[in-house]
């Protein structure tokens, strides 16, 4: 009766696919009877015979399902995140559970087969998620470590000169002067704010009237340049820098070098307090960096095999050839290209004192070219009068007019000719402060404007405006006296009154029509491709 409950119960199971525990526990009680020597009956012989039968074809479903899932793996319903984890390609062999005995495994229904499969597959899961989580832990440990090669966010240093606001710059500069036995230039009246951190010194009080200077430390010539710079004996850009130039031939002329140094390296330590005097004296131009950046390269290329004199002799010939090329041959060869653009019958409106465009017009009017000149001067320094002054004296007729009147002078102008002082990487044209009032009013008339420039002057600064760099100029020249009378003599006793006498104002590349160089005729948007030509040329 045992056997029979038995037999009842396994039926039961089979037919409703309960767990493998229980369809194991009857087949032990039917071994437990068989060894016991009960008696079966036919019909439980027969139901015997019926569930190997039915355990055979189980076995062979098994292996069917197997093949099939080997050929075809089947995709199992994931959410997003579980998708993109499955579709991520794994990095380590996969971890499967261990394969049951074939004991239990012939028991198992389809059912249970399909259990088995999901719980590898969530096996499977968890560990490619493990392995991903560890990658993406690396890339964030790698992106917050930058690589030592990436390159690093250039800082621009404003040149000290335009930061005469500043304590701090101040101080630091009153220490390199001091190293250098150079006295330090002081300020001179107040300033108007917006222009508070240039430097603004008087021509009443030069430097070598605050602290004597000894021999020993700067040379004479250099002192007595400083000195020109400062009273504006010599101005403009050209007249300057070829007084640069052979202030520091005589200096060349006259050094020696010291026992157990190069004349490469000593030179060049040499050449240093004298430029920070000049700046002192007066801020150096453009033209006038790049001629020291010249000769300082070619002080330092300087062979040590070579004899002293003769490497001297070497650096002067390389100092003349500076001037002859880049300062006179280029002002023919841009008298040759501004000729082409100059007609019979022109009225040609000039601008100040630029000794590049009087050369200029001298040397078309001397090969035949009939025009007039109207010169526009502006006041304090009336240079207009010196430019007046040479071309009558050439016998060209001239016209003088003061900027105030330049818009009543533009309708019968042809042609503007320009110099500049600078021409920046951005195309911005640096000049004359009132050169860029006149290119405004030109356009205005549809008047073409020319700036005539030689390319020593191009430099890599770039300017949109004429606040952060500019120049002051002593602002005591803008006292007038008339009839006895002088009405801002004591303008420093008013506290609300500021006096600003601006030296240059920048030109924007929209005013400018075309750019007579020494290389050609080009835009103002070719200057960093000139810039670029030069360096590699260098």
């Amino acid at each position: 009766m045992a056997g029979t409950e038995g037999i009842t119960q396994q039926e039961l199971n089979n037919s409703t696919g309960e767990t493998r525990d229980e369809t194991d526990s009857k087949k032990n009680d039917y071994l437990q009877s068989k060894v016991e020597g009960k008696a079966l009956s036919k019909e439980e012989k027969l139901k015997l015979r019926k569930e190997k039968k039915q355990q055979k074809k189980n076995k062979k479903d098994d292996k069917g399902l197997a093949k099939e899932e080997k050929a075809k793996k089947p995709v199992p319903v994931m959410d997003g995140q579980q998708a993109q984890q499955q579709r991520a390609p794994p990095t380590s062999p996969l971890v499967t559970p261990e394969a049951p005995p074939t004991g239990e495994k012939s028991g198992k229904s389809k059912v249970e087969l399909r259990a088995d499969r999901r719980a590898r597959q969530d096996v499977d899961r968890t560990s490619k998620q493990g392995k991903k989580g560890d990658r993406s832990q690396l890339a964030s440990t790698a992106k917050t470590k930058a690589p030592p090669s990436e390159p690093q966010p250039v800082v621009k240093r404003l040149p000290e000169h335009i930061q005469a606001d500043d304590p701090a710059v101040l101080k630091k500069v009153a220490k390199k002067l001091e190293r250098q036995q150079i006295p330090l230039r002081s300020d001179y009246g107040s300033k108007v704010s917006l222009f508070s951190h240039l430097h603004q010194y008087s021509r009443k009080a030069p430097l070598t009237q605050q602290m004597s200077i000894p021999s020993t430390v700067i040379h004479p010539s250099i002192v007595h340049l400083g000195l020109q710079y400062s009273q504006g004996i010599i101005a403009g850009s050209n007249s300057r820098c070829i007084a640069l130039l052979h202030a520091f031939k005589q200096v060349i002329r006259d050094y020696s070098t010291p026992r157990n140094e190069e004349l490469s390296r000593d030179l060049v330590n040499k050449l240093k307090p004298y430029i920070s005097f000049l700046n002192q004296c007066r801020p150096l131009s453009a033209s006038m960096g790049n001629a020291i950046k010249y000769i300082k390269k070619e002080i330092s290329n300087v062979s040590s095999n070579i004899k002293e004199e003769e490497a001297k002799t070497t650096l002067q010939n390389c100092i003349d050839k500076y001037i002859e090329e880049k300062i006179h041959l280029a002002a023919k060869a841009i008298s040759k290209s501004a000729f082409e653009k100059i007609s019979d019958g022109d009225v040609i409106l000039v601008y100040g004192c630029s000794s590049l465009v009087n050369y200029i017009l001298c040397d078309a009017y001397e090969r035949g070219r009939k025009f007039r000149v109207i010169v526009v001067d502006s006041r304090p320094r009336l240079e207009g009068r010196e430019t007046l002054r040479r071309l009558v004296r050439k016998g060209i007729s001239c016209t003088y007019v003061l900027i105030t009147a330049v818009s009543y002078m533009l309708p019968e102008v042809s042609k503007v000719f320009l110099g500049a002082h600078a021409l920046l990487a951005n195309g911005y044209v640096m000049s004359r402060v009132g050169a860029s009032q006149i290119a405004l009013v030109a356009k205005a008339y549809n008047v073409p404007v020319l700036v005539c420039c030689e390319t020593y002057k191009f430099c890599e600064r770039v300017q949109t405006d004429s606040f952060v760099s500019n120049e002051l100029d002593d602002p005591d020249d803008l006292i007038v006296t008339r009839k006895g009378k002088t009405e801002l003599q004591n303008w420093q006793d008013t506290a609300s009154l500021r006096l600003l006498n601006l030296v240059y104002d920048v030109t924007p590349p929209d005013f400018v029509d075309l750019v007579i160089t020494d290389l050609g005729m080009i835009p103002c948007t070719s200057v960093p491709v000139v810039l670029r030509v030069k360096n590699v040329d260098q």
